[in-house]
């Protein structure tokens, strides 16, 4: 008997190692005010443990929702007292989400085991719903995200004493998230209070949801006014940004006006050959008042052709060699090519590939430069300085849609997933354009699978980009990507806009469009030309260039196509002597158009590259619907 009593006394000292932390009770006193706002008074017994419950308990509280339009909602929520068995306790408040967490207790203290009764009060507004026929109180008591499970739930709501008792309507919805169970019980009393009672415990996020509804005209419905300055103050932000965006576009649109329109075009007249002293690429950087691959290619092409280089292709790899012929009669970008590759005279020759991207980039680098010398500032302007005040805009535009933020904690992490981000996106655009590289070089099986793996190596690299994009718009704000976006494609469109020829430049492009009108023109059309110049393989090949150069290089073979067949029928087929490799086909210009104009501009490319709003009444409701809500837990 004496053992029977020891082992049982041993057992009633340890049971509460076994008890569980959870709510005793949670009650709830709701204020409702004739303006629309309310104080609300949560008073949560508990017993802690020391297992999650050391320093007290936080409660959640959601303050951001999206309306049915999309744009955000924000409510009220300032903490008006804390205690903690009736005496006053500690608290700090934190952002989290889309809402707040208020912090009970202090870090410093640990408490005892036992039961405490901590009590909240809180007020908040633009919680009501105002419809057609009624306005409601739609309201979450509990929240469903609590981590312990709740004995009793008990709810008071004091609207004010004007609305009659018998007019009112109550419901409410018990059980989990989304779930209408109907797990308590209600009374109206003669001065219009309402009170709910849960009918049996909720287990780990379960909880009870709430709906009072009053016929219209007792409660103050924000005015069109005040939904306005609603609607701007909680969208600040992007209201900042669109704002900050327009005041960009003028910027720029203004700049355009005064010294980036393009003097007017004159009478363009068909020529049968290109301006005198503009070579192939010079003609197409001053179209384009810009330099790119394609001026590059171009240049060899115009040194190929006048028997300075031969270009040898293999296997869609290209390799340039060094001719006897002295150098005379070139441009100065073809001298800055040839003294590049070949210090003018060397013989030699050297292969366009990825492991002399130092010396093909210098060399694509002196050749930029001799053009910009001899014709930059003489027949364009880049206005380049007016893009300075542009971009000093767009940050500044970006710094105030930051600032424009809620709160700091949000400007902060605004700040740094878009800092993030601008350093992440530089990264991808290089990707791409390998990607793009790759399957541009594509001539065959291997380099296909080269492609994809290129591909499938920058995909993860993407996903991740689309990821902080949408991470930034919807945990923090779509302001900050429409800011990033804009003013990176309104800087980059009047980069381009804000070019503008000289007169003496617009006199030569309505030359240059005149001798492409020439080159372009379809066989067909050739007789409607005024004694135009015989069609030869010299004439196909001194203007195979500028063909080039002007983008209309497939149309200019295609003239040729049948001359070249006839000739092969007749013996004495054509080939060029300064081209070897197997995409010339007098069958089928197009491959070898694509070779000279696409694939060789992209080797070169790649060779200079560095590896490397509802309802909670009528049934329409759920548990964990309508305001308030959220839940919490110990700390």
């Amino acid at each position: 008997m004496k053992g029977l009593l020891t082992v049982l006394l041993l057992f009633l000292s340890v049971s509460p190692l076994w008890a569980e932390e959870r709510i005793l009770d949670f009650s709830s006193d709701i204020q409702v005010f004739v303006d629309g706002s309310m104080e609300v008074t949560e008073t949560v017994r508990v017993r802690a443990e020391n297992r999650e419950i050391k320093r007290g308990i936080y409660r959640d509280f959601p303050t951001d929702y999206k309306d049915r339009f999309g744009n955000r909602y924000r409510v009220g929520f300032d903490v008006v007292a804390v205690s903690r068995d009736g005496r006053s306790e500690a608290w700090h408040i934190k952002r989290q989400g889309d809402g707040v967490r208020v912090y009970l207790g202090r870090k410093e203290h640990v408490l005892r085991p036992g039961v405490y009764s901590y009590q909240l009060t809180y007020r908040t507004n633009r919680q009501l719903g105002f419809f057609d026929d009624h306005d409601e109180l739609y309201w979450n008591v509990t929240g469903n995200d609590w981590t312990f499970p709740i004995d009793r739930v008990e709810a008071r709501v004091v609207l004010p004493e004007e609305i009659p008792a018998e007019r009112l309507v109550p419901e409410a919805y018990t059980g989990p998230r989304g779930a209408q169970g109907t797990d308590y019980t209600v009374e109206i009393g003669v001065d219009g209070v309402v009170e709910f009672f849960s009918s049996r415990p909720f287990v780990k996020q379960e909880g009870m949801t709430i709906v009072v509804s009053w016929p219209k005209g007792y409660i103050s419905q924000p005015s069109l006014h005040q939904e306005v300055g609603y609607l701007l103050n909680d969208n600040l932000s992007l209201v900042v940004c669109l704002i900050g965006l327009i005041v960009l576009l003028c910027y720029y649109l203004l700049s355009w006006l005064l010294v980036g329109r393009d003097p007017q075009r004159g009478v363009v007249i068909t020529r049968y050959q290109p301006p005198t002293g503009f070579s192939p690429a010079s003609a197409r950087f001053i179209e384009r008042m810009g330099y790119d691959h394609k001026a590059f290619a171009s240049a060899l092409v115009n040194l190929a052709v006048k028997g300075f280089v031969e270009i040898t292709e293999e296997d869609g790899e290209y390799t340039l060699t060094r001719t006897s012929q002295r150098s005379q009669n070139l441009s100065p970008g073809e001298q800055a090519i040839l003294k590049g590759f070949f210090n003018l005279h060397n013989y030699g020759s050297i292969p366009l590939e990825r492991s002399r991207h130092k010396k093909i980039s210098k060399v694509l680098k002196a050749h930029e430069q001799a053009l910009k010398l001899n014709y930059e500032k003489l027949y364009f302007v880049s206005n380049r300085r007016w893009l300075i005040p542009g971009l000093f805009l767009s940050l500044l535009l970006f710094a105030a849609t930051i600032k424009a933020l809620p709160d700091a904690e949000m400007m902060a992490s605004g700040a740094f997933l878009s800092l993030w981000l601008t350093i992440w996106t530089f990264g991808v655009f290089t990707l791409g354009k390998n990607v793009v590289q790759a399957w541009r070089n594509v001539q065959s099986s291997i380099k296909v699978v080269g492609a994809l793996m290129v591909t499938l190596f920058a995909l993860p690299f993407f996903a991740a980009e689309v990821v902080v994009i949408g991470m930034l718009a919807t945990q923090v704000s779509p302001a900050l990507p429409l800011a990033l976006v804009g003013a990176i494609l309104l800087s980059l469109l009047f980069y381009h806009l804000l070019k503008a020829p000289t007169r003496a430049g617009r006199r030569l492009l309505d030359e240059v469009e005149g001798f492409r009108d020439f080159l372009d023109v379809a066989e067909r059309e050739e007789m409607d030309f005024r004694n135009p110049p015989e069609k030869t393989p010299e004439l196909f090949e001194r203007y195979l260039p500028y063909a080039l150069a002007l983008g209309v290089e497939q149309r200019w073979m295609e003239r040729f196509a049948a001359l070249f067949q006839r000739m092969e029928q007749a013996g004495s087929g054509y080939r060029p002597a300064w081209y070897h490799g197997q995409s010339w086909n007098v069958h089928d210009l197009g491959t070898f158009s694509g070779s000279i104009g696409g694939a060789l501009s992209s080797a070169i490319s790649s060779s200079s590259t560095a590896p490397g709003s509802s309802s909670g009444s009528g049934g329409g409701g759920s548990s964990g619907g309508g305001g308030g809500g959220g839940g919490g837990g110990g700390w």
